[in-house]
């Protein structure tokens, strides 16, 4: 075994062993706007549509280990309406996240629902505001490999000595089960046919699970509160062309993420059809703050949108990623109402 391979074994003994501080983090995604029961439970029905799909599938850190792979699904629609232009809705959240050589993952599944109050427009209209609050709640599973692992003190003699470390003998698991509660709010308004606005936060992991697999005596540690913030604009410039800026920030124990940036979505045709829906074009340019530059491109088209995206690094990492990020393509598909049964809402960044 060569120098290298023993002190890259280390550095992933090393990572496992500070697993407290690092399996307690949440998944993200760059092209956060396609997985909106992610970020805030209020956005749950917040579309023109009967039924709303998304799908995601992100890859990262391949060029520094084995790929850190998530996938994201969701499912949302109305079920409720009290005739006035107030709906209750309702959703389904499941991700999975996998992470280096450990597969060390996260499979969760949620279940939302959301109240709107819908007021200041009429029904078929560009106008209006719809004030939302959302509440989440699922279960989390969390699990790691500990056969593809090497740690500090099994390493005698210039070889590893697996199963024989002393984490095993304080009780280090394979893995962790817990209950998730999410809530958030929400406020869009349409000032006009040609501007509307979002604004919500929300507040994750409220009951704080304990989310260690390192169980010693009076050592285990909680997953810390998650607070979102999001702001997602859609303004109309020419006939065709939109500005589409958003910023989302999240703040987690002591790690801070802000991704701030504008897409360009152009339409290729003048003519809204009997769906509300037209074929166009985007593209956008983001930053995450003190770790990448993001681009996103894509089409939507028969009540499809379909988006790629790429995460270049500008982090520490950047020497050693050779500036090789995240990759991620998503899906969405909504089911749209004709035009004479819209409901109003005024703003669909989310």
């Amino acid at each position: 075994m060569n120098r290298k391979n023993i002190i890259s074994r280390l550095c992933i003994a090393a990572l496992v062993l500070s697993g407290p501080a690092t399996f307690a983090q949440d998944i993200h995604f760059s092209q956060f706007d396609m997985q909106p029961l992610v970020i805030n439970p209020a956005f749950t029905g917040m579309f023109y549509g009967k039924v709303r799909a998304n799908a995601i599938y992100r890859s990262q850190w391949g060029s520094v280990t084995v790929p850190y792979k998530t996938y994201g699904a969701s499912v949302d629609m109305p079920i409720h309406s009290n005739g006035h232009g107030d709906y209750l809705a309702g959703g389904l959240q499941v991700y999975k996240d996998q992470a280096g050589d450990g597969n060390l993952s996260n499979l969760t599944a949620l279940a939302s629902i959301a109240y709107h109050k819908t007021f200041g427009g009429n029904e078929g209209d560009f106008k209006g505001s719809d004030l939302a609050v959302g509440l989440q709640a699922g279960y989390a599973q969390k699990s790691i490999d500990l056969s593809k692992l090497f740690f500090g003190d099994e390493f005698h003699n210039g070889a590893f000595d697996q199963g024989t470390t002393a984490e095993y003998k304080l009780g280090l698991g394979s893995s962790v089960n817990y209950f998730l509660i999410n809530a958030g709010i929400s406020f869009s308004q349409a000032a006009s046919q040609n501007f509307s606005y979002t604004i919500g936060l929300g507040a994750n992991n409220l009951n704080q699970p304990t989310d260690a697999i390192l169980k010693k005596q009076n050592s285990d540690a909680v997953l810390d509160m998650r607070y979102t913030g999001e702001l997602g604009i859609i303004w109309n410039i020419a006939d065709r062309l939109s500005l589409r800026p958003a910023v989302l920030f999240q703040y987690q124990a002591a790690a801070t993420e802000m991704i701030a940036g504008n897409e360009f979505h152009y339409a290729l045709t003048n003519e809204f059809g009997d769906t509300h829906f037209t074929p166009a074009v985007f593209l956008g340019g983001w930053l995450r703050n003190e770790d990448a530059v993001l681009i996103n491109a894509g089409i939507e088209y028969s009540n499809f949108r379909v988006g790629l995206g790429y995460d270049y690094n500008i982090s520490s990492l950047n020497t050693v990623s050779n500036g090789n990020g995240g990759f991620e393509i998503a899906l969405r598909y909504i089911n749209p109402y004709k035009l004479s049964k819209w409901r109003s809402i005024p703003c669909g960044r989310f």
